[in-house]
């Protein structure tokens, strides 16, 4: 079985899209399956038409040369795409194309499938005009929203399959007429090797952070409005007078990153707020091993009520204790009170609450970590969710070729 990915983007780059691909690849390889992945222009600019990174060989498009913006931008863009994967279809000669969120992927992989008569499967991470506007764009009836929104209908409903992360994303696939023998989630899930559970804390960073002797209430991620960080900072500011002890400790950055250290000043507690800025991936886990209890508060939006995240299943996976607010995508994956608790979105009174609700309860702890790290071991590896992919691959290819065998190409 051959598959080439089309991505938005890829390592070096980390993203949980980025993490999910890698996951996605490595079980593909271990099945025997021969993969090869391209990722489009909005990778980044440059010119080398392929990357090594950590191993693998990520097939790249040049950025277009054009001075174009708005749609004509993202035409020229899509078909550099296409050319790409018919340059890269000529030679690997691919069973299945497998095109990733964005549409912007999706629509050249089916422009050279059907040239070809190769499968597309169209795997829908996110409806992108619903990213569009959560960061930032607003959905106002805009031709660009509609337009959007058009093309992601059109794609779906004209690839041979489509697969989505979440039941929320399903249901929304279904609903623009998507028959539902058509679509298959491949849930989100997490390593369980890679996290440390219930680690302790690294004291040289505590204390280079000035968090000894705190307790700490924290997030890591990229700081898009939609995260509702805001309210985190809201929570804080009333839980401070009764808990001097508490800090906030924000690892990452991102658009709202000035926002939020205003906010801090204005609420007068820019001293209990540690922004730690961004850390590479392999020092994430140190960073996550200071915090007493996560905090994932994010805002209702379109996004969130369908789209899962991946942060709660990598909490649960090391053991962390976390709140969440109860967004559609939250309540997929959280089991309240039993693996990790919810709060109603937008009430910053309420996540203060249930932040203190966890802080006073701490003799149960240790069951409610033993109960999120069972949970991912047994419904949200990565091994499980890629086997998924078999059933659908088999039933695109035909009898062409088979869906498991040696691995030819360790990299291509």
């Amino acid at each position: 079985m051959r598959i080439l990915h089309i991505l938005d983007h890829s390592l070096p780059l980390h993203s949980g899209y980025s993490f999910r691909t890698l996951s996605i690849l490595r079980e593909q390889r271990a099945l025997g399956w021969e993969t090869i992945q391209l990722t489009t222009p909005r990778h980044g600019p440059g010119e080398a038409l392929s990357e090594e990174v950590e191993g693998w060989r990520f097939h790249r498009t040049p950025t277009p040369g054009t001075r174009f913006r708005g749609p004509l931008a993202y035409l020229a863009e899509m078909n550099a795409t296409a050319r790409r994967i018919d340059e890269l279809t000529e030679s690997f000669h691919p069973d299945v194309l497998h095109a990733h969120s964005p549409v912007l992927n999706a629509l050249p992989a089916l422009w050279v499938g059907r040239r070809r008569r190769i499968p597309v499967l169209y795997e829908l991470r996110a409806l992108w005009e619903d990213a569009a506007v959560d960061h930032g764009v607003t959905r106002d009836g805009s031709l660009r929203y509609r337009l959007s929104r058009s093309l992601e209908t059109f794609a779906l409903r004209h690839a041979a399959h489509v697969t989505t992360i979440c039941e929320g994303l399903r249901a929304e696939v279904q609903a623009r007429g998507v028959a539902p023998g058509r679509i298959t989630v491949i849930p989100n899930a997490v390593d369980t090797v890679a996290f440390r559970f219930a680690a302790e804390p690294e004291a040289w960073l505590r204390a280079k952070l000035g968090l000894e002797g705190k307790t700490v209430i924290g997030f890591a991620g990229s700081f898009y409005g939609y995260e509702g960080l805001d309210l985190l900072i809201e929570a804080a500011a009333l839980l401070v007078p009764a808990r001097p002890t508490l800090r906030v400790l924000l690892v990452g950055g991102g658009p709202q990153e000035d926002a939020l250290k205003r906010l801090a000043v204005e609420r007068g507690i820019a001293d209990r707020i540690v922004f730690a800025g961004r850390v590479p991936h392999a020092e994430v886990q140190a960073y996550y091993d200071l915090i007493d209890v996560l905090a994932y508060p994010r805002h209702r939006t379109r996004l969130t009520e369908t789209v899962t995240p991946l942060k709660p299943l990598e909490a649960m996976a090391q053991g962390r204790l976390f709140v969440a607010s109860d967004v559609g995508g939250h309540r997929e994956l959280v089991r309240d009170g039993e693996t990790g608790f919810l709060f109603p979105a937008g009430d910053a009174r309420a996540l203060a609450d249930a932040i203190a609700n966890v802080l006073d309860r701490t003799g149960g702890w240790p069951q409610v970590r033993m109960q999120a790290r069972r949970f991912v071991e047994s419904e949200r590896t990565w091994t499980r969710s890629v086997a998924r992919y078999a059933e659908v691959y088999q039933r695109l290819s035909g009898p062409r070729r088979p869906i498991a065998g040696p691995l030819k190409q360790a990299v291509r």
